[in-house]
């Protein structure tokens, strides 16, 4: 599925992030921009201070110092209402999930891990996407 979990989704997650009470908090030191790989669908998350500025599909310039990338039925499960052993967090599935990956610079995503880390959970809560 090339577009996986697609724009209409991105926007809804986008839009929850950004109005977190608890990002705004804690996400005040959280600029960067990450990538979300979802099988051959490839995004940059473009956040400051906890907000996320843009989600696009990168150009060759777009640096992201880390990312997170696995197979759509990784993401899936992921995303599901009640995920299976594992899946419930994103920490687990680094553990756990050999086909989820963080790729590049994990002192820049541990650095910013209890902002990611709500990030990832508020993605889970946006639920799974209807493709």
């Amino acid at each position: 599925m090339a577009d996986y979990p697609g724009a209409a989704w991105l926007a809804r997650y986008r839009e929850r992030v950004n109005g977190d009470a608890e990002l705004k908090v804690i996400g005040d030191w959280f600029t960067t921009t990450f990538g979300l790989t979802f099988g051959d669908s490839r995004y940059a998350v473009r956040v400051e201070k906890g907000r996320i500025a843009e989600i696009v599909a990168p150009k060759l310039d777009v640096r992201t110092p880390f990312g997170f990338r696995a197979p759509v039925a990784v993401w899936r499960k992921f995303l599901e209402a009640n995920p299976p052993p594992l899946f419930h967090d994103f920490f687990a599935m680094l553990m756990r999930v050999p086909d989820f990956v963080l790729e590049g610079d994990s002192l820049i995503a541990m650095q910013n891990a209890r902002a990611l880390h709500r990030m990832m959970n508020i993605m889970r809560e946006t639920g799974a996407p209807n493709a």
